[in-house]
């Protein structure tokens, strides 16, 4: 166990020190920040999320980059009670830390000089979209946005603002996934010919919160400002409680998991979009009034757009009643594959000496091998300052000191919201969806 955080925590320290130094344009920032000035970072939305992962991965690098975490903005008056008590007991508090009631109030400050978003799922989009636009940088969880307009909105404002935002997708700052993208692109693996990705829990509980339900009142908060674009409906503390249950404030299953394991994808294999995406599912065992599937599977068509001779399948299925498989990653070729449950590179299912000299082919078995020294890291959303959290939250506050781009910018969040809208979109019509390069659009058929 010591050998696994010594390296993780040298993981860090490398994917962490390139670019400091650098110079800095007074176009980066609202004021300009020297070398050593401390960065101020408000809070947007004083989440599970927030509070279980995201401020610990944050404290655990806060000393190192002389980052302070300055202010709160959440619309419910409790949360923005508990974000100070919180972050007072533990002494993670800066001096002046203020409470906004909304994220105007924080955005209008002067003192405020990037913000970490972690609201409802279909706010992250926009409230980035606000957050550039009045000059921050930010770090926004994913997914980045759970519809089209809102993803195209919020691309093209943070391209144009220049500013720093790195989307919630850690695998990209994960040793062990940055190991199998460098095997991958080397051409050593072979071409990709299928994936298959798995996302299974056993918990009735999740995304309820029946308590806080029964407590929050609505004079409390402010629903219209939180439903934003979404239809407006009569207050109902469940849509904003319990939100990932209900479209359109989430999609549920694409959104939360199937988010982070297609962005992988995306990267390993340089292709920004799925050419087409079938999906199937339902609310099959947890009738609790939930909208959105507890039993999902999408299968997805990659390739390029002008070479539809070559590409590869995606199979991606998740249950929320029925944990057996776990959370799994498998990439295939045809000479084995990669297994990023336990980072391992096999021969298992390639091409053996016996079936391809019946072809007049040549066996392609790849080596048995680790993934280089890459350490498993956890995948799990809301484990107390998770290793790669930690990492993705430190290649951020790196990037917002160099000005460099970070591993998951808004483009990585603009792609994986274009395949789990496809899956979402496939899901709820019951027919095939695919991508209009030229467009830029979805077609369904």
């Amino acid at each position: 166990m010591e050998d696994r955080r010594s390296f993780i925590k040298k993981s860090a320290a490398g994917l962490s020190l390139a670019g400091l130094g650098m110079s800095f344009s007074a176009s980066s920032y609202a004021r300009i920040l020297g070398s050593n000035d401390r960065v101020r970072v408000g809070i947007i939305g004083f989440s599970d999320r927030f509070r279980q992962s995201l401020a610990p991965a944050f404290m655990a690098n806060a000393k190192d980059t002389n980052f302070a975490f300055v202010g709160v903005s959440d619309i419910w008056s409790r949360r923005r009670d508990e974000a100070e008590q919180y972050l007072k007991g533990k002494q993670w508090n800066d001096s002046a830390f203020f409470k906004a009631r909304n994220n105007d109030e924080l955005l209008d400050r002067k003192d405020v000089d990037a913000v970490i978003i972690s609201t409802a799922d279909f706010q992250h989009a926009l409230h980035c979209v606000d957050a550039v636009e009045a000059g921050r940088d930010v770090y926004v969880e994913k997914p980045f946005a759970e519809s089209l307009e809102d993803a195209r909105k919020a691309v093209k404002a943070v391209e144009k603002s220049k500013k720093i935002v790195q989307v919630g997708s850690q695998r990209r700052s994960a040793p062990n996934y940055h190991e199998a993208n460098d095997f991958i692109r080397s051409g050593k693996f072979g071409d990709i010919s299928m994936v298959e990705m798995t996302w299974n829990v056993n918990q009735p509980g999740r995304w309820r919160r029946p308590k806080l339900v029964s407590e929050i009142r609505k004079e409390d908060t402010d629903w219209d400002r939180y439903q934003l674009n979404r239809p407006k409906a009569a207050w109902d503390p469940r849509k904003y409680l319990e939100y990932r249950l209900f479209y359109p404030y989430s999609s549920g299953i694409p959104g939360q998991w199937m988010s982070h394991q297609i962005d992988t994808v995306h990267w390993f294999s340089g292709l920004e979009h799925p050419r087409s995406v079938v999906a199937n599912g339902g609310v099959y065992v947890w009738k609790d009034g939930r909208v959105n599937a507890d039993t999902f599977t999408a299968v997805f068509d990659y390739g390029p757009d002008n070479d539809k001779s070559k590409g590869f399948q995606v199979l991606y299925s998740s249950r929320m009643h029925n944990e057996a498989g776990g959370t799994k990653e498998y990439y295939y070729s045809n000479g084995g594959m990669i297994n990023l449950d336990t980072n391992k590179v096999s021969p298992e299912g390639g091409l053996t000496e016996r079936f391809a000299k019946e072809m007049d082919m040549k066996p392609n078995l790849l080596p048995t091998m680790s993934l280089g020294e890459a350490a498993k890291v956890e995948t799990s959303a809301n484990t107390g300052g998770d290793p790669m959290t930690t990492l993705h939250m430190r290649n951020w506050m790196d990037c917002v000191r160099s000005r460099k781009e970070p591993n998951a910018p808004a483009r990585a969040g603009f792609n994986h919201s274009v395949a789990n809208i496809m899956a979402t979109t496939a899901l709820h019509t019951g027919k095939r969806v695919t991508w209009d390069s030229t467009k830029q659009d979805m077609i369904v058929t």
